[in-house]
């Protein structure tokens, strides 16, 4: 059967066809189809955040569908405004693919950014199309304060306990099952596909007085660094108290430390701070800098574009 294309349709085409996919929530005054959109910022203050995901680099066809690439755009994305304390609202998209590109992958992918938005209650609001060689996406994501102060990077104290919640090391494990043409186990090759942030984790954090979040995205030591660094504080991790599931396997605890992409939240929060059973307590606070893990240094092994 006969397969119509980005090209046969023409970019107005194109964008006229996805956005018939979209729905609108409820803080989407305009949605596609003008020049801006129009969202509300009931706190007067808009969190936003931007990502890239290049073909070949951030996802691959053959081991992802439109649809899980959809997912994953709009879930890190959406995790970043989550991890600020915010109320995710709406994702500005831009799409560039080869104008042989059949128009059901992008519809696919058009849903998968949609449904993923609907996890959270917000919108896709519009974006760009262009002519690439590859398939590039450009997700801008918004979100809401609702009269809260934001959660940074730079709070943290000596005395604070540091604590996660969500999964780790999962989507890691799914990238080396994959990577050694291996289909098993499932669990893992799912989670490397589409993330699953705890959403919630990040106003829940705020309501418990949580003095710095952030989501791992590139592997738990380099991100908790990073939050050393800001806070101009040291963070000792105790690798007995973290989460480290049988699944994983035998490099599971490295999974865990280094692994990013499932956007778990990791936190820290003063001492009394009573935690719900889905926060896990996995280090300390302390007086210094830098990070170590069971006291000594680490190698960070976390991800970075240009290393």
């Amino acid at each position: 059967m006969w397969a119509i294309t980005i090209g046969d349709l023409g970019e107005f085409g194109l964008i006229a066809r996805i956005s018939q996919r979209l729905t609108q929530g409820p803080d989407v005054d305009l949605g596609p189809g003008d020049d801006a959109a129009i969202v509300r910022a009931p706190d007067g203050r808009v969190v936003a955040t931007s990502d890239l995901l290049v073909e070949g680099r951030h996802f691959r066809p053959d081991w992802s569908s439109a649809y899980d690439v959809g997912r994953k755009a709009a879930a890190q994305n959406l995790a970043d405004v989550a991890a600020m304390g915010a109320r995710p609202t709406a994702l500005l998209v831009g799409f560039a693919a080869p104008p042989e590109t059949e128009v059901a992958w992008a519809e696919e992918l058009t849903d998968g950014l949609r449904d993923e938005c609907a996890v959270v209650g917000a919108s896709v609001v519009g974006g760009d199309v262009v002519r690439a060689p590859l398939v590039v996406l450009a997700v801008t994501a918004l979100g809401d304060l609702g009269g809260a102060r934001p959660l940074t990077r730079s709070g943290a104290r000596p005395g604070d306990r540091v604590a996660v919640r969500g999964r780790l090391g999962f989507a890691a494990a799914g990238l080396e099952l994959l990577s050694a043409e291996r289909t098993e186990p499932a669990e893992l090759i799912a989670a490397h596909r589409r993330p699953l942030p705890p959403y919630d984790a990040g106003p829940e954090a705020a309501r418990l007085g949580a003095t710095a979040l952030l989501d791992v995205s590139d592997g738990l030591v380099q991100d908790l660094g990073h939050v050393a660094a800001a806070s101009g504080v040291r963070i000792d991790l105790d690798t007995s108290s973290l989460p480290v599931p049988a699944v994983l396997g035998a490099r599971g605890l490295r999974h865990v430390l280094t692994g990013g992409e499932d956007h778990a939240f990791a936190g820290t929060f003063p001492a009394g701070v009573a935690l719900p059973e889905t926060w896990r307590v996995i280090g300390q606070v302390t007086e210094g800098t830098g990070l170590t893990v069971d006291g000594e240094a680490y190698a960070t092994g976390g991800w970075d574009h240009f290393r």
